[in-house]
């Protein structure tokens, strides 16, 4: 064995690639994880400006769990498998997030019980429909495409249980917007998980934000004896009778091992193999956003504004398509404060109040606009998104100090998908195969999403392909 030879390869250090090359190294691996960009974390990233710290992805980490509850959620596996302890992640629990269409909201917190309670406010004929749904997608608790309905149309097995389209264009808003990659409906299945992610289990935060996971995490894996490659992209997969032998960097490197695992998406590392001559970028994802970041010179509690996270849409039937003839879409979005956490005592609060709105946008129009058009645009788009939130939260204009936006093209750079597609393409591959016998995917085209999931993902596909010797 060479200096240059791995037992695994990872391609990509987002929070799929981190925890697989944990895993692997906690059974003597010699993983090597690759890493385009100048910092890791992939979309759930991190930059610095202006003295201040910016999360690129977290709104909120899904599948909350309180220490000691949920032994067998995603939370309590990551943690129990990763090695970690609960004080690791050290999560907030939220405040309380809103649905908000026209004329109707829906509060919800991370108990079902008080989503129970507005729905049998807002829509009494529909509670026994609402229970009636939740009973039917208590088994989709993991990813199954052989489960029964599992590529069903979410929409179409709501109608099911649920009369009232409003009802069920809100409840599918959320989810839709935390991790489903199919424009206009998304598979029953996934429904399913992020259900349980967002309403079962719910939203948290660490106070300091993502680079506290990202830390633990890579902390983790150089102290396992795992190493880390930053400014290192995979140019190609090296392919030899049918299984791949290697990669080459974009500086000419080469480096061989005896299995890869990729966190890059599956059109994208498809393209990577040198005996792939042409893929289907139809395939590709297509949505992508904008998001246009406040920092404000008070806590959003002190104009009112004491939601972690509102969804909003501004007619009765929910937008969920890429905009393709426009650069960007607000009429739905994302309203998130991380603010409006319950932090310990000690922590108090962040020092800066901060709005993150995200909204829709279109890829290709960003990345066509020359530089001067393209931050002229960010200023407008970022105007155009507040004024589209404040329909739906108290009007925080006059308290802005500080402004960022990031875009597509912000978001391909970090995690290098197809059309900046936040969460890949429609079409997962769940058990993580590619059509090479020693080539897997993780991560958002394997079919977990978010920042539990992710991690999850890698742990799963390691088990799963990577523990052979």
């Amino acid at each position: 064995m060479t200096d240059t030879h791995y037992d695994t390869i990872i391609i990509g250090a987002g929070m799929s690639g981190l925890a697989a090359g944990i895993r692997l190294a906690h059974f003597d691996q010699r993983v090597c994880i690759l890493e385009r960009h100048y910092t890791i974390g992939g979309l759930n990233s991190f930059y610095r400006m202006g003295g201040r710290d910016y999360d690129v992805g977290l709104h909120a980490m899904t599948n909350f769990a309180r220490k000691g509850d949920n032994k067998k959620g995603p939370l309590s596996k990551l943690i129990r498998q990763l090695r970690f302890r609960w004080e690791d992640f050290k999560l907030a629990e939220q405040i309380g997030s809103s649905i908000r269409f026209p004329g109707v909201s829906l509060d919800f917190t991370n108990d079902i019980e008080l989503l129970e309670t507005e729905i049998a406010k807002q829509f009494p004929s529909e509670i026994d429909g609402f229970r009636s749904l939740v009973g039917s997608l208590l088994d989709y608790t993991d990813m199954d495409g052989d489960a029964p309905n599992f590529m069903r149309s979410a929409r179409e097995v709501m109608r099911e249980h649920i009369k009232d389209p409003l009802l069920i264009e809100m409840l599918i808003c959320p989810l839709m917007w935390y991790g489903n990659a199919r424009q206009d409906d998304m598979d029953f299945g996934q429904f399913c998980i992020m259900f349980r992610a967002c309403y079962l289990e719910g939203f948290g935060r660490p106070f300091k934000g993502v680079r506290v996971i990202l830390k633990n995490l890579v902390k983790k894996f150089r102290g396992v004896g795992g190493e880390l490659k930053l400014r290192s992209g995979v140019a190609s997969i090296r392919v030899d009778h049918g299984r791949a032998v290697g990669v080459v960097l974009d500086n000419g490197t080469e480096l061989t091992a005896d299995r890869i695992l990729s966190s890059a998406g599956n059109i994208e590392t498809a393209r990577m193999c040198d005996d792939i001559t042409a893929v289907d970028v139809a395939k590709a994802g297509q949505l992508s956003f904008i998001e246009s970041i406040s920092i404000l010179d008070r806590q959003p509690v002190d104009f009112d504004f004491d939601r972690t996270i509102v969804f909003y849409n501004d007619s009765e039937t929910f937008h969920w398509k890429r905009p393709d003839d426009s650069i960007c879409d607000a009429r739905t979005g994302v309203i998130c404060s991380p603010n409006n956490y319950i932090y310990d005592s000690d922590e108090g609060n962040l020092p800066d109040g901060v709005i993150r709105i995200t909204t829709l946008a279109n890829h290709d129009q960003w990345s066509a606009l020359p530089d001067k058009k393209y931050q002229a645009e960010k200023v407008i788009q970022y105007d155009e998104a507040v004024a589209s939130a404040v329909r739906f939260m108290p009007d925080f204009r006059s308290y802005v100090i500080d402004t960022d936006v990031f875009t597509p093209k912000t978001i391909r750079r970090f995690t290098w998908h197809d059309n900046g597609a936040v969460y890949g393409a429609p079409e997962k591959q769940l058990d993580g195969t590619t059509h090479l016998p020693n080539v897997f995917l993780c991560g958002t085209d394997q079919g977990f999403v978010g920042i539990v999931g992710a991690i999850v993902s890698g742990i799963s596909m390691a088990n799963r392909h990577c523990m052979q010797v």
